[in-house]
């Protein structure tokens, strides 16, 4: 009885971190270079049989939520004709210093120059390895290639890094569409097959169609999980009744 109880509780406290996750997603949906987040489940320890008893079930202890990294499906590009505006074409990622001196992988593409001239994301991570555009530069004269070349009055200023990672799924997403290197994710490497269109921007890769099944679908295993709950109290209740 008391097993049944920890289970549909960690079913609902599962549902909950999924509904957590697609609430991100949706709230997301118009912000560039976002990756939705995938979530899935997996199995709490299951009880052992009796050795002298081999026919005995098994009880499990439920389900808990896992992290399955940001989704590398492209979002869709719009042209915005910003020279500064790239879009990454292809699996890959800008690297950019975050504000703790740490690398910080994003396909944010909106990029501004800051007091000092330097290419920095939106919100002011410098990109690598460092580019510094020369005072007085009209902002409309920079382009950047394919390959992440930058120029300016005919003047090449330095290049962009496109890399990537041997595992995507494990990055650390640290809002504002920027994520983290971990031991599951790997260092960074040099992206192959992925090039840069100047003048766009890639959008967010959330499908709100398929997000709002996926919360329906959340919401209604979260009640399912309350009802069970409710439906042992009363067995126990019933049970307390015959003893007395």
């Amino acid at each position: 009885m008391v097993e049944g109880l920890f289970s549909a509780a960690a079913g609902m406290a599962a549902q909950q971190q999924r509904l957590d996750a697609i609430s991100n997603d949706i709230a997301n949906v118009d912000t560039t270079g976002y990756q939705a987040q995938r979530v899935g489940f997996e199995d709490l320890l299951y009880n052992q049989a009796p050795a002298n008893n081999p026919a005995a079930v098994t009880v499990g202890t439920g389900a808990a939520t896992m992290d399955l990294g940001p989704s590398q499906v492209q979002g869709a590009i719009q042209q915005t004709g910003r020279s500064l505006d790239v879009a990454i074409n292809g699996p890959g990622f800008l690297e950019v210093r975050q504000a703790n001196g740490a690398v910080g992988l994003t396909r944010n593409g909106s990029l501004q120059l800051d007091a000092k001239g330097q290419i920095t994301t939106a919100d002011g991570d410098l990109v690598q390895p460092p580019i510094t555009v020369p005072k007085g530069t009209n902002e409309n004269n920079i382009t950047v290639g394919p390959d992440g070349t930058v120029t300016a009055d005919n003047r090449t200023l330095g290049k962009l890094a496109l890399v990537t990672v041997p595992s995507p799924s494990g990055l650390l997403a640290n809002g504002a569409s920027t994520y983290s290197l971990t031991a599951a994710s790997g260092g960074v490497r040099p992206a192959t097959g992925a090039t840069l269109q100047g003048g766009a921007l890639e959008g967010s890769n959330v499908d709100i169609s398929t997000e709002m099944v996926n919360m329906m679908d959340a919401q209604r295993s979260y009640s399912l999980d309350s009802e069970a709950i409710q439906i042992q109290e009363q067995m126990a209740s019933t049970a307390d009744q015959v003893k007395s």
